[in-house]
């Protein structure tokens, strides 16, 4: 739980907005309330893997992550830059035998993902600092 008292899912949810959220179901050929189930579960598999990338970046290489405008260089001189490519295909995996949808097609909502789970994994760390 983060301090506000919201889950990481729902951080995620909030951060991602009716646009994207609308965007991920016309990736899946679903409604909103189908998008958000399956983006729970991929943000349930994906959050471990990155926060682990993420906490294993050597001290003296991590920078203070300052919110969306450091995510595009990734903050950490590009320590985290590898994380989606690592991640993706795993979880993919993971969230297609869960749900039953295309690898592929939940590839491509990860791809979508992953910039807000940076972001509110960032916020996160500001908050706690």
């Amino acid at each position: 739980m983060s301090e506000s008292g919201s889950s990481f899912e729902e951080d995620v949810l909030g951060e991602l907005g009716d646009d994207r959220l609308q965007e991920i179901a016309g990736l899946l050929g679903t409604d909103a309330a189908g998008a958000q189930e399956v983006v729970g579960t991929t943000v349930s598999a994906l959050a471990g893997p990155v926060q682990e990338e993420a906490a294993a970046a050597p001290p003296e290489e991590e920078a203070p992550l300052q919110g969306v405008s450091t995510l595009g260089g990734f903050a950490t001189g590009g320590l985290l830059a590898g994380v989606p490519a690592k991640v993706s295909k795993p979880v993919a995996n993971v969230v297609a035998k869960k749900t039953g949808i295309p690898a592929a097609t939940v590839t491509r909502v990860i791809e979508t993902l992953v910039p807000v789970v940076l972001t509110v994994l960032s916020k996160r760390a500001a908050r706690k600092k």
